[in-house]
């Protein structure tokens, strides 16, 4: 694909790490050296159906005062394509264990849809790690079912059993990794129709051909169907005690907007913005806003001075 390279490399430096067996991909950009008081890092968790280059466009701008990490998350990206029962305590150990052996100092969670909420999971499972999260779009799997009407849900239970089953998910997969479904799917996703080019296309394409992808896609769909699959927000964002940065684009048509300021009530450490003419991709579909909003978010609440070093301001090495 033309241009392939420069946005590759506009990602940092991408490495396997093995875990648990399976091999996983993962990236990272040191802060800009000119800045000898290094800030706090961040780990950016992406979305349902996409990976580590769906940052692409935040890495250049966020590097330049924190070091950034990005990991696919086991059954995505370049990560590899296993048959677990995949659910968000499998990512929450895979984010943890990751952060355990490269980092080992606090940093802010960066997450998108799905990744927003392991970065929620993550916080209150393990506080030792996280000193603020940043939450793009968080969905609740477990609000779906309070929106269903008590006599309709039988009749939707047995629907999504009927989409869950194999034979129709190995056709419904053929069908969704095409790149003309894909374009159809982005423009649902995003409000801002320019953000669909040929690069994002190939970027939620090319994993879909990987070996194992289309029982992984049957799995995963099964597992965000259940309301099992991770702790509703109502229980998990009340209990923080750390700053919570959450952003929401008003056009969002995946996860209601609505949602926003029924979370932001959760916490009075929440801090809402949101975006107009934003769908659910805020990062991808305006950078710029979204960087500037972030950076100024991150040296409001943890500021580095020359004057003042942070408590811990060397990263561990990756291993490689």
């Amino acid at each position: 694909m033309t241009g392939f390279g420069h946005w590759q490399q506009r990602i940092g430096s991408q490495r396997d790490w093995v875990w648990r067996g399976w091999q996983t991909r993962y990236t990272y950009l040191r802060a800009d050296l000119d800045n000898p008081h290094s800030s706090t890092p961040l780990i950016l968790l992406h979305g349902f159906g996409t990976s580590i280059e769906h940052w692409r466009k935040n890495f250049p701008d966020l590097s330049r005062q924190h070091t950034v990490y990005a990991l696919d998350l086991l059954g995505f990206g370049a990560s590899q394509k296993v048959p677990v029962e995949y659910n968000s305590q499998l990512w929450l150990e895979q984010v943890y264990d990751f952060w355990r052996t490269f980092i080992q100092q606090p940093v802010v969670l960066v997450g998108n849809s799905i990744g927003s909420l392991i970065c929620l999971v993550a916080a209150a499972t393990y506080p030792e790690m996280v000193k603020g999260v940043v939450l793009l779009s968080l969905p609740d799997v477990t609000l779906r079912q309070e929106t269903i009407p008590k006599p309709l849900q039988p009749l939707v239970m047995g629907i999504e059993r009927t989409v869950a089953s194999p034979p129709v998910l190995k056709l419904l997969f053929r069908l969704l990794r095409t790149r003309r479904v894909i374009r159809r799917w982005a423009a649902i996703a995003y409000a801002n129709s320019t953000a669909i080019d040929p690069e994002l296309v190939e970027i939620l394409a090319t994993p879909a051909q990987d070996r194992g992808a289309s029982r992984t896609f049957a799995a995963l769909f099964r597992a965000i169907s259940s309301p099992n699959f991770a702790p509703p927000v109502k229980v998990l964002l009340p209990h923080l005690s750390i700053p919570i940065l959450l952003i929401w684009g008003r056009q969002d048509r995946m996860v209601p907007s609505s949602l926003a300021h029924q979370f932001a009530t959760l916490n009075s450490q929440v801090q809402l913005v949101e975006l107009d003419n934003v769908g659910h991709c805020p990062h991808d579909e305006c950078p710029e806003q979204f960087n500037q909003i972030l950076l100024a978010w991150l040296q409001a609440q943890f500021p580095v001075t020359r004057e003042t070093e942070p408590d811990l301001v060397v990263t561990t090495t990756p291993d490689f």
